[in-house]
């Protein structure tokens, strides 16, 4: 694993603890390639369910100023401040061990770009991240994206979000969500 553009481009990055699925460069890439392109902006970020901490790590070396990190595993935790240490990035992030449903309590948007990828059979995921996508931590204009298993389908709406974009890559679905129009 690696980060695929901008300051950081070619750092390896440390994998998650075994059981943790990361996401792949090449779903990385499309995802932040499409936010390019779309001219999304993303200068206040949270990861959530951050895992290894790539998906925030390559916003902020694509231009990000600021990333949160929500993972309330110890060891995935502990990757993340090591790889934001790699990259050199560890100034402009911060690493949460909290629950995802916890965020709306503890973070102080609003953010940019919300970014989540929540285990594909965790149950209570889309709960929280119907809490989030409906919380003051999105800003306006904020684009949420959320990775999930290409075996479900995209719900049309997430919380006050519609859902404006959808891939898939395999066994991997990324699924973009905006405000109503």
């Amino acid at each position: 694993m690696r980060v695929i553009g901008g300051a950081a481009r070619g750092r390896r990055l440390k994998g998650p603890p075994a059981g943790v699925r990361p996401t792949s460069d090449l779903v990385r890439g499309a995802i932040f390639d499409t936010l390019e392109a779309q001219g999304a902006e993303w200068s206040r970020i949270v990861d959530i369910y951050a895992g290894s901490g790539a998906l925030g790590i390559e916003a902020l070396s694509r231009g990000g100023d600021w990333c949160d990190f929500v993972e309330r595993n110890a060891a995935s935790a502990a990757v993340i401040r090591a790889n934001l240490a790699v990259t050199g990035l560890q100034e402009r992030g911060a690493v949460h061990r909290i629950a995802a449903a916890r965020a709306t309590e503890r973070l102080q948007g609003p953010y940019s770009l919300l970014l989540a990828d929540p285990p594909y059979d965790d149950e209570a995921a889309e709960t929280a991240l119907v809490q989030i996508a409906g919380s003051d931590l999105v800003d306006d204009g904020a684009v949420f994206v959320w990775e999930h298993s290409a075996r479900r389908d995209a719900p049309q709406e997430l919380g006050a979000l519609q859902l404006y974009w959808n891939r898939r890559y395999g066994d991997t679905q990324v699924s973009m969500y905006r405000q109503r129009a």
